[in-house]
């Protein structure tokens, strides 16, 4: 049988002290998230970086958190379940890089329920160190122990079929209103990175001139942005915020925010972007901020998946 399994990052299991504690502790300890050495960034980590920013991580959950828990678990399951119903041959599973279900407890048991091939799909769209090498190496060495074939996906970003998906939705929300700007915002990651060859900052402009093909709207009313800036080491630029306020200054009242680095709502879409953000853009003189919502529980992003898992798994078969 068929595995397809959906990978992504992880959340608070509650938006108590505790428990965001544990889970950037956990996130944060990844020597692939930060790359300086481990002896030297741990205790750094524990005894200053998390209690100086823990009170800010607190309120960004509770800000985000529903009934129905963390947004990004609850869509990821809806993304899992209606993947699973379009590919009723297969086993498709989700898991989290960091905290419950964890990628190796779950490869372990879709090979004891009969799968014999899995399809790995992180959920990013642009590939990044810090985001997809840890996901991947995780998965081949789960694979490798437990003699399971392995096969994949490494990003999308430049897929046609999710670009339609992703501009048809941007296209719907800039129709509705009058909006001065369109900023496609990406998370950021230090300047380090890319200096060391990671690939992210040019799937990231592949992504945004691809899109600005497919969209109906003016080259000149587009910028590509990054946001999420933490610590104090220069990341991608430019940054969001600061974008903002001087568009602000410069007398823009309207304007579209889109968040391809993210496919479920989070905390950076919804407390980031469509809060503070917004706060802050008509602080400086700004009317309004509109974010364009992330796949979630898209249909057609769900179809897109299925469609993904089955052609990748028909090219290797070949």
């Amino acid at each position: 049988m068929q595995g397809l399994l959906l990978v992504n990052l992880g959340t608070p299991t509650s938006p108590t002290k505790n428990d965001i504690e544990k889970f950037i502790l956990d996130f944060m300890g990844d020597p692939n998230v930060v790359t300086m050495p481990q002896w030297m960034w741990k205790p750094l980590l524990k005894h200053v970086i998390l209690p100086i920013h823990i009170k800010k991580s607190i309120i960004s959950y509770q800000k985000i958190w529903s009934q129905n828990g963390s947004p990004l678990r609850f869509y990821t399951e809806k993304i899992t379940q209606q993947v699973q119903a379009l590919l009723p041959d297969w086993q498709v599973k989700m898991a989290m890089t960091y905290g419950d279900p964890s990628i190796n407890t779950t490869i372990q048991e879709m090979k004891n329920n009969g799968c014999d091939h899995l399809v790995l799909l992180p959920l990013y769209p642009q590939y990044a160190n810090c985001t997809v090498k840890t996901i991947i190496a995780t998965a081949k060495q789960t694979c490798s122990n437990l003699d399971l074939p392995l096969t994949i996906i490494k990003h999308f970003c430049t897929n046609n079929e999710y670009l339609q998906i992703l501009v048809k939705d941007i296209q719907h929300y800039w129709n509705l209103d009058k909006y001065d700007h369109l900023y496609i915002s990406y998370h950021g990651i230090p300047q380090s990175a890319i200096k060391k060859g990671d690939i992210y900052l040019k799937d990231c402009t592949a992504q945004t001139q691809a899109m600005c093909q497919m969209l109906n709207i003016p080259s000149e009313k587009i910028a590509m942005v990054f946001q999420s800036k933490c610590g104090l080491m220069p990341w991608l630029k430019p940054y969001l915020n600061k974008t903002l306020i001087q568009a602000a200054k410069d007398g823009m009242k309207k304007v579209l925010i889109v968040t391809p680095s993210f496919v479920t709502d989070c905390s950076e879409t919804i407390a980031e972007d469509a809060i503070d953000n917004k706060n802050l853009f008509i602080k400086y003189g700004g009317e309004n901020l509109t974010v364009v919502p992330p796949m979630n529980d898209s249909p057609a992003f769900a179809k897109f998946i299925a469609n993904l898992a089955t052609n990748v798994n028909k090219t290797k078969k070949g």
